[in-house]
């Protein structure tokens, strides 16, 4: 029997793709992992959710997020430039990101590297898929990598 005690943490989830979005909540609930998903539709808004502007304020509804899930073609401000700017950013430069896309270009996996993030994902085809996939990031996000305090 594992004496490991079971942690959360808050995965804020960047797409602009509504369809995504649902399908990332129902299978965060399908894997059991006991993890919070917060979403947003663009880069413009995962900046402001980060730092706490706007409808964002409130960290009991907005907490700082363990991990980001952020897809790279998004309107408004773009996954890329998102990723730039958190990572250049000394207040958010610590949140891993992991690249979760359509987008198969070598050019956006070297680019997103380079940038900072800290896995590069190709959007699963189905939605059992997707259900492995969440049950991965949960278990390695949560039970093995060491994540710095979520509550700055």
């Amino acid at each position: 029997m594992s004496t490991i005690a079971k942690k959360t943490i808050t995965i804020l989830m960047a797409d602009d793709d509504e369809d995504d979005r649902l399908l990332a909540e129902d299978a965060l609930r399908e894997s059991r992992v006991l993890n919070e998903l917060k979403c947003v539709e663009d880069g413009v808004e995962l900046l402001e959710y980060l730092r706490r502007e706007g409808k964002y304020q409130d960290k009991s509804t907005s907490p700082r997020p363990g991990l980001i899930l952020l897809d790279l073609n998004m309107p408004r401000k773009d996954g890329r430039e998102a990723l730039r700017e958190i990572k250049a950013d000394d207040n958010l430069k610590s949140i891993p990101i992991v690249i979760l896309t359509t987008s198969k270009e070598e050019e956006d996996k070297i680019k997103g590297y380079n940038l900072g993030a800290a896995s590069y994902i190709t959007k699963p085809v189905n939605f059992e898929g997707l259900v492995d996939l969440m049950k991965a990031l949960g278990k390695y996000w949560v039970e093995f990598v060491e994540l710095p305090a979520q509550d700055q």
